[in-house]
């Protein structure tokens, strides 16, 4: 009797609520039930007959990614360990070690220690591959092994690892550690004032603040704002920041999708701190998301002038929604506009192949106006209004990051040369050439795209059987291939130097060592600092 009751008032009141969410949910519901039931149906059926012993947790993560594969690449399913990893980029603290750690290849290598954190403490260097942690054998651990050295304050870890070939054995104890969104921020000059902003994590806006007001308290009468290699993160701390230079109610962000809901404007809440102060971004192709928020919005409003190369062109909004078991969705529910109205995502992953969404590059672009009259345009991210070749990360210089050439070599060049403490070293054309010979010495593949590509054709050649017949064909393909980027490594020699370079000052002087370095010897700095200089070329590009 309670039940029929029960059946009576819910199915209406539920079946109303369906009216409020949308037409386009309302008329696919039915749909969306009827596969739910027969995935149910399917995975319950395969795990009970399957000739072999199966593993439902990873049949299910597999079954996910293959499903969100075919949307973009922003839209990921994160287990326990990958809900922990986020919530700590977008809050900066975790208890662990302080370290930046990679797992590739099976080997689990300290990538950046961080100053006076337990890592450092207890003497680990960047290059140092962890072999055991505790009593678990890292060649044997198959999740993210980096999780091991997460846990409760004070707690204490054996850890052997490997360093330039020697085994160690040390003991480290856990503690708090705090990420910075601004690591660095210093005068350049009597005037001038540097701020280098590397995330957007809930503690961006305030960190930003902070640093502003303490430049201005020093004397610094106009800011440069790095926010090169920044990924992005939070939208409403993007917001605030902006809202440091502009007033209270400004239109930052717009966000539209085709679920109403999602359709907001956004604007500064608070008061500016200083609306007046001259303000240049820094902005390069590793700038994305959040970053291009700022840049975008604060080149629309002409309160920033933007120097660099074009941003990456992330105009996708996620939002994280909890699941069962302390997983989690990140999915993209809007694209975001600036304030002239423009939308700078680079990439269209409507188009389908093979039910895998696949990156399509925006070629043709819109023209937009900023507040005074200026024309920028939407579309492959923010396209600064100095262009700098030198800030554009060359084919050859990627692949020498990707392939980890700088970073192993700047480790070698490290223990060469134990003594140059907070001496700059001369990286000359003798030690450029070492450098060439290390990498054939070690026999480190470039992997360009298009050597990848070549490669894979030999593979599936060698599948079909046909190997035979094209392999002096594919070997002189290959030859000309490695000897194009032989020649790419010289003609971009000056880049691939500074990034040794800099990879090497981190070593010996930590981050703030890399930052004093680099705010006196980039070329996009200096670049900001005499456009601050000349004060009508400044004003001049802002219609001031």
């Amino acid at each position: 009797m309670n039940f029929s009751i029960k059946k009576k008032y819910i199915i209406p009141v539920v079946a109303s609520a369906f009216l409020f969410i949308g037409s386009s949910f309302k008329d696919n519901f039915f749909e969306i039930a009827k596969q739910i039931e027969i995935f149910t149906t399917l995975f319950k059926e395969l795990n009970t007959n399957y000739v072999d012993e199966t593993n439902p947790g990873e049949l299910m993560d597999s079954a996910i990614k293959g499903m969100l594969a075919s949307l973009d690449p922003y839209t990921v399913y994160f287990n326990e360990q990958d809900v922990l990893k986020f919530k700590i980029n977008n809050t900066g603290e975790y208890t662990g070690i302080g370290a930046l750690i990679t797992q590739k290849s099976g080997k689990l290598m300290l990538r950046e220690v961080y100053k006076n954190f337990p890592a450092d403490k207890a003497g680990f260097k960047p290059g140092d591959e962890i072999i055991q942690i505790g009593d678990v054998l890292i060649a044997d651990f198959k999740d993210d092994a980096s999780q091991l050295l997460k846990g409760a304050k004070n707690t204490k870890i054996d850890i052997r690892f490997l360093r330039q070939g020697k085994t160690n054995t040390t003991q480290i104890s856990l503690d708090e550690v705090e990420i910075k969104s601004v690591p660095f921020y210093s005068k350049i000059d009597d005037k001038t004032g540097y701020i280098v902003l590397s995330r957007f994590n809930k503690k961006a806006s305030n960190e930003t603040k902070e640093a502003l007001l303490e430049l201005k308290k020093q004397g610094a009468e106009r800011i440069v704002l790095d926010l090169r290699n920044n990924p992005g993160g939070l939208l409403g701390e993007a917001i605030n920041i902006c809202n440091l230079f502009v007033p209270k109610n400004e239109v930052i962000v717009t966000t539209k999708s085709i679920n109403a809901k999602h359709n907001n404007i956004y604007k500064t809440a608070a008061d500016p701190v200083d609306l007046e102060i001259p303000l240049v971004i820094i902005v390069n192709d590793k700038s994305a998301s959040a970053s291009e928020i700022v840049s975008g919005a604060l080149q629309d409003l002409d309160r920033a002038v933007i120097i660099g190369s074009r941003s990456f062109g992330k105009g996708l909004v996620q939002k994280p929604v909890d699941l069962t078991y302390n997983t989690q969705l990140k999915v993209t529910i809007s694209r975001y506009f600036t304030p002239s109205g423009r939308c700078i995502q680079a990439m269209d992953y409507a188009h389908k192949e093979n039910g895998v969404a696949v990156r399509t590059k925006e070629t043709s672009y819109n023209s937009f106006k900023t507040r005074k009259g200026r024309t920028v345009y939407d579309g492959g991210g923010i396209l600064p209004d100095i262009q700098m070749e030198e800030s554009k990360t060359s084919v050859i210089a990627n692949a020498l990051l990707k392939n980890d050439g700088i970073f192993n070599y700047a480790t070698v060049y490290y223990y060469k040369n134990p003594n140059l403490g907070n001496q700059i070293p001369n990286f000359t054309n003798a030690d450029f050439q070492d450098f060439k010979q290390y990498l054939k010495n070690q026999k480190i593949s470039f992997d360009t795209e298009t050597e990848v590509a070549l490669k894979n054709t030999l593979a599936i050649a060698k599948k079909e059987a046909i190997d035979g017949e094209i392999s002096n064909e594919y070997n002189q393909l290959l030859a000309v291939v490695q000897k194009s980027e032989a020649t790419q490594l010289d003609k971009n020699q000056e880049e691939i130097k500074n990034l040794i370079l800099e990879e090497i000052i981190k070593r010996f002087q930590y981050q703030e060592g890399f930052y004093q370095y680099y705010m006196k010897s980039n070329s996009e700095i200096k670049k900001a600092v005499n456009l601050l200089n000349d004060t009508a070329t400044y004003k001049n590009i802002l219609k001031i």
